[in-house]
């Protein structure tokens, strides 16, 4: 490697160590996790870097990839959401629907080049961002359902079947999932520059192009989001009703 490549992986870990120290010091409980999760993450771009090299002098090897991709974020959201039953399958839905459907509309329109080196990036940060909202969403709902029982059972008793008795829960959590991807959109520029229009600018790319580019992704991720979010929600909801009874069965938190 370059010199320049050295310095930037001791800074990557010195940042890291900073992190991890820092949370040892203030006893967050956080300081293995933070030096295991960099640890993590250098042995998975190393194996990464070296599979999408592969990858391009293979392209029908791109399916494979982004299923595999799709299949980490459902374990990742689904095992945040272990209390609902089969969570780990209705993630992948709820990911994966609107993630894929919106890289491959991308693609069929002529927005991207239908080539790995276009469609694994956009599909990745579009299932990232579907992970996150579902992630988010599912979590807040999960705690509502549960913190809001006794207002839930009111509502039936007045008459309310049980989508309309969770409906203001299900709004609230579907915004909170999209909240990160609405600041990111409205302070885009201003407070940061995001990774997509960053890397096209190192890559050469002209600002214009950059902008282009980072301007598509962040308004699907937006739809993405909140499909993705929506779809969840629904899903719990579904799963936690009582079989033939207008009544809601919270899931234990955890």
């Amino acid at each position: 490697m370059s010199a320049q490549a050295w310095t930037q992986v001791a800074a990557a870990f010195a940042f890291a160590a900073l992190a991890s120290g820092l949370a040892w010091r203030l006893k967050l409980g956080l300081g293995s996790g933070i030096a295991l999760a960099a640890v993590r993450a250098t042995v998975q771009l190393a194996v990464v870097g070296l599979v999408i090299a592969v990858i391009y002098e293979h392209p029908p090897l791109a399916v494979a990839f982004v299923a595999a991709m799709l299949l980490t974020a459902a374990l990742t959201s689904g095992g945040r959401l272990h209390a609902v039953h089969g969570s780990r399958i209705w993630a992948a839905v709820a990911i994966g629907l609107p993630a894929l459907s919106a890289t491959g509309l991308l693609l069929a329109v002529g927005a991207f080049e239908a080539t790995p080196q276009a469609a694994i990036p956009t599909a990745g940060i579009l299932i990232g961002g579907a992970m996150a909202a579902t992630t988010l969403t599912g979590r807040r709902l999960i705690e509502a359902l549960h913190d809001e029982q006794d207002a839930i059972e009111a509502r039936l008793s007045l008459g309310d079947d049980v989508r309309s008795a969770v409906a203001p829960l299900v709004r609230r959590a579907v915004t909170t999932g999209l909240v990160p991807a609405i600041d990111q959109t409205r302070s885009v520029g201003l407070v940061s520059l995001p990774g997509t229009f960053v890397g096209l600018i190192l890559g050469g790319a002209t600002p214009e192009t950059a902008a282009r580019v980072q301007l598509v992704v962040l308004l699907a991720l937006l739809a993405v989001e909140l499909l993705a979010g929506l779809l969840i929600a629904l899903t719990i909801v579904r799963r936690v009703t009582e079989p033939g009874a207008e009544r809601i069965n919270p899931p234990a938190l955890g």
